[in-house]
């Protein structure tokens, strides 16, 4: 594994303890004291203790994570088993939590963290994120607005003009521009933000009464969050166009596709408003042609968005930024930071080219709200740039990622990755019994057992039985996809702490399940 400054392995979400930690006698930790009236929930010296004794299991947790199943091989509704089904009048000792939670909560956890965890795609933690993560719940802010917390605000303002410029986003990103970033809580929340601004701009040109003619166009390959924000938004459902994705160009989405499909529509005199491109899609890091898509929505007057939720991390690398030419053309850009960039869950970067149709579609103004600040137009308010009016101080720990680790080791901890990916794309090459379904870009692999000639559904139960096989092992977790038609494996290098060692672990798994599977076939 690629060695990142700052003391310590990356590491989870650090779940810190602002309690009443008192000593009973005879043992034990307790979250209150015997008299009801004596619960002190937060107390420094408290929170010190407790805090420290957290941190040493979270420590040893990841000490021994290789010890536990990735994936939990627990049954539904195990948990309903093992607790009582009412909660505890009197303060409980955190020695009896601390068992519970290793005797009932873990065996229900799947590690995401594990370095043998190869499934969908990461969600990275790292000691910078967690120390945010730290930070950010001891100060426990609600930051709707810039007077509730000016830090709050305003370094989520330079830490997303940061980033811009580590990506070499256009200028009109950037908060000194029309535009600017904002941290979101996932992907699905970013979309469904500048499908609403998109929304309202059409509606604004072509008058509310057009709201049913309005249409989106997606590849096949799209995120299903973009189904589930125009539902949210009122769009028809029949005007949700799903081109389908070109398998001879490695399931990217076809310019020419999604022209027909816009002329189609014109004829019908509907109104074509969104299209929506991915940077590194879900089943197979397909990356779609941003220049033509761009210049087709800046044809028609409509929004053009950026799903990079994977990708985008590797593109702070110079090798790999070509894959968002084009971004110059949108009006919206996305990307992830909680997946592969070191950044505890959750860390979504948006980005809006015109900041005011955010603003224009999503604020508010109650009277309980209104300060001198937001009312003289002198700060961000980011409220009106969400869904909640609530949100989180998360570009402490974005920012401490940045800090701590610098651009450079972040390079290289992305490089490392994909360096791993090509080696177990090698592998599978170098065995005759698999195909790769699709050429490697970033750290996803997708392949296949070959099926025999005589099966009769084209490997998909092969290849369902071998995903199984491994992953009720306990050893490895990965997951599948589907591309033209045939049941497709993923494996998705992401972990902070896996290394060369982990990836020919799986495979010599994925090798001898195959090997049992043609043997009973």
């Amino acid at each position: 594994m690629y060695a990142l400054p700052c003391g310590a392995m990356p590491c989870a979400k650090l779940l810190c303890c602002f309690c009443c930690c008192q000593l009973r006698e005879g043992g034990g930790t307790s979250y209150g004291g015997d008299d009801g009236g004596s619960l002190r929930p937060m107390d420094a010296e408290q929170l010190r203790e407790c805090g420290h004794r957290m941190v040493d299991f979270i420590a040893d947790y990841y000490k021994s994570i290789e010890r536990f199943p990735v994936l939990s091989q627990v049954q539904p509704g195990y948990l309903k088993e093992l607790l009582p089904d009412s909660a505890p009048n009197r303060p409980d000792t955190l020695d009896t939590l601390f068992d519970d939670i290793r005797e009932k909560i873990i065996p229900g956890v799947t590690h995401w963290q594990s370095p043998s965890y190869f499934a969908y795609y990461p969600s990275n933690s790292s000691t910078a994120g967690f120390l945010g993560e730290m930070l950010s719940a001891a100060f426990n802010i609600v930051g709707f607005s810039w007077i509730t917390s000016p830090a709050a605000t305003e370094l989520e303002v330079i830490v997303l003009d940061w980033f811009a410029k580590m990506l070499k986003l256009p200028s009109q990103f950037l908060s000194d521009a029309p535009g600017g970033g904002v941290i979101q809580g996932t992907a699905s929340e970013a979309v469904l933000v500048v499908l609403l601004a998109a929304r309202d701009r059409t509606l604004k040109k072509h008058g509310k009464k057009s709201l049913e003619k309005l249409v989106v166009y997606a590849s096949d390959q799209t995120h299903s969050a973009l189904q589930k924000a125009c539902q949210i938004a009122g769009i028809f459902p029949e005007n949700f166009r799903v081109v389908k994705a070109d398998c001879s160009k490695n399931y990217a989405v076809a310019p020419e596709a999604v022209t027909e499909a816009i002329s189609v529509d014109l004829s019908s005199g509907l109104i074509p408003f969104f299209i929506c491109a991915t940077v590194g899609t879900t089943s197979s890091s397909a990356v779609d042609p941003l220049p033509e898509l761009g210049n087709i929505a800046q044809g028609h007057d409509m929004w053009f968005h950026i799903d990079a939720a994977y990708a985008g991390s590797a593109c702070i690398c110079p090798e790999y930024r070509h894959h968002l030419d084009g971004v110059e053309k949108a009006d919206s850009f996305n990307m992830n930071a909680h997946k592969w960039f070191l950044t505890n869950f959750d860390c979504s970067l948006l980005w809006v080219k015109d900041r005011s149709y955010l603003v224009e579609a999503l604020s508010t103004y109650p009277e309980f709200l209104k300060n001198k600040a937001s009312q003289a137009n002198s700060v961000v308010d980011f409220k009106d740039w969400q869904i909640p009016l609530g949100r989180r101080f998360r570009s402490l720990k974005l920012w401490m990622v940045l800090r701590l680790y610098g651009v450079e080791n972040l390079q290289s901890y992305i490089r490392n990755h994909i360096q791993l990916a090509e080696h177990f794309e090698q592998l599978v090459l170098s065995d005759s019994r698999f195909e790769v379904m699709t050429p490697r870009i970033f750290s996803l692999v997708c392949f296949r057992l070959l099926p025999p000639t005589s099966d009769h559904d084209g490997g998909r139960q092969l290849n369902y039985d071998l995903m199984d096989t491994a992953n009720s092992s306990g050893k490895i977790f990965i997951s599948h996809t589907v591309l033209a038609g045939k049941f497709v494996l993923r494996f998705a290098v992401g972990a902070p702490l896996t290394e060369e060692q982990h990836v020919d672990a799986a495979w010599k798994l994925l090798q001898d399940e195959a090997t049992k599977l043609s043997g009973s076939a």
